[in-house]
């Protein structure tokens, strides 16, 4: 026991987290999808007036497919809204679109996290696919440079969790910011917005925790080897 891999400890603990979190958001989300929002306005709407405000007139505010698949895209300068929220008068609903719009201002105030996070993408992606076959081809071969080579380029996939938090962070402190100003919106609004959000950020957390797992599983792997 005392040579375990101490990152499948952590592994475990994020795959448990991430299904408490998991769990959490769909309870919470499903619960404050039942309640109007005191001013009626539709996902679309709450996106478009915190956007307005920023002056991102501009920026597009598309229905996509699926749910929670909301996001917004800094190449195209489009936020996408899943159907539940875009047409939707929730508290869940203005919650998660004043967040997606969060990410919009962030991109267009230079927010750095968004920026290193954006620069990441390409890099975190050719790392997660990547790791596997590099790793394979290492132990099979026992060429420990391919090991290494795996183990740089899952750092990226890491760095990018890791960036991700706060990125996401500051995005709902940026909604629940707004909500409180604009006093026309009820303290129960607020209350369930944070809710919502902050049963997210969980998921996210999660995720941040299982890279780090991972990665410590791959150094002490790579060790041994």
């Amino acid at each position: 026991m005392y040579d375990m891999n101490p990152g499948v400890v952590i592994i475990l603990a994020a795959f448990v987290l991430g299904m408490i979190a998991r769990s959490r958001v769909n309870s919470t989300f499903n619960h404050y999808s039942t309640i109007r929002n005191g001013l009626g306005l539709t996902g679309a709407g709450m996106a478009k007036s915190i956007l307005e405000n920023y002056g991102l007139a501009n920026i597009r505010i598309e229905r996509v497919q699926g749910r929670l698949t909301d996001h917004y895209d800094p190449r195209s300068g489009t936020l996408r809204l899943s159907t539940g929220v875009y047409d939707s008068d929730s508290v869940a609903a203005i919650g998660v679109a004043a967040h997606e719009a969060g990410h919009a201002v962030q991109h267009a105030m230079g927010y750095s996290p968004l920026k290193i996070r954006t620069a990441l993408v390409p890099l975190a992606n050719l790392g997660s696919q990547m790791l596997f076959p590099l790793l394979l081809g290492g132990f099979f071969f026992r060429m420990t440079n391919l090991i290494t080579v795996g183990i740089i380029l899952y750092a990226a996939a890491l760095l990018f969790q890791i960036v991700t938090l706060p990125v996401e962070f500051n995005a709902s402190a940026r909604a629940v910011t707004w909500l409180e100003k604009e006093r026309a919106f009820p303290p129960s609004d607020v209350t369930g917005v944070k809710k919502v959000l902050t049963a997210a950020a969980l998921t996210y957390v999660a995720s941040a925790l299982a890279a780090i797992g991972q990665m410590l599983w791959l150094l002490f792997a790579g060790r041994r080897r």
